[in-house]
């Protein structure tokens, strides 16, 4: 089922989410459902919170990214991203190295909006998939830019709060028209600002 995906401006996407057990209600259904949203969004990665649920969960498919057009050469940095799809339970990035590097990252919450944000190029995760197994990985490249951004979500930092103040007050005006649902988008969304008809 396609679930709407909440706007900027709404609290849960400023909230630290909650962890959780194995016992949550329908947790299967919820990351299927996440998917398809994603999916039919056109993203690549989707945290609970853009749900409306302040739950310690995302997903991420960056099998975009390793695509290439014809005549086009791969980007080293997308090596290995063919088929890279993932269920993140109760993360924790235990560490990020490497020197800090720009990237244009835009979010399903904030659509029509893409900035320069500065992470650093290499993590190091744990977390449980979907099958409640243990897992501690290391990425770097899109990869570990996808995750670091989705990471975020769960802590309640969107990509905005990256950006300067300069930067943050340029954007003011589009990001208060995306909260009161002024903006032309093909998925469906939920807009907090939005007067009722």
């Amino acid at each position: 089922m396609i679930l709407p995906i909440v706007a900027y401006g709404d609290p849960v996407l400023k909230k630290v989410a909650e962890e959780i057990d194995e016992d949550y209600k329908d947790l299967n259904k919820l990351i299927e459902n996440m998917f398809e949203t994603m999916y039919e969004a056109s993203g690549v990665g989707l945290a609970a919170p853009q749900i409306g649920k302040s739950i310690r969960l995302f997903i991420v498919d960056a099998s975009p990214f390793a695509e290439v057009e014809e005549g086009e050469e791969p980007d080293p940095m997308a090596e290995g991203l063919e088929g890279f799809k993932k269920v993140f339970i109760n993360p924790i990035i235990e560490e990020e190295k490497g020197e800090e590097w720009a990237f244009a990252e835009g979010c399903l919450s904030i659509p029509k909006i893409r900035e320069d944000v500065y992470r650093k190029p290499k993590i190091k995760i744990s977390y449980f998939d979907e099958n409640w197994a243990f897992k501690e990985e290391e990425y770097d490249g899109y990869a570990a830019r996808i995750i670091q951004h989705e990471y975020d979500h769960v802590e309640g930092i969107l990509f905005t709060d990256h950006l300067s103040p300069l930067k943050k007050r340029m954007l003011k005006k589009k990001l208060v028209n995306i909260s009161k649902g002024d903006i032309d988008i093909h998925y469906r969304m939920k807009f907090p600002l939005k007067k009722r008809r």
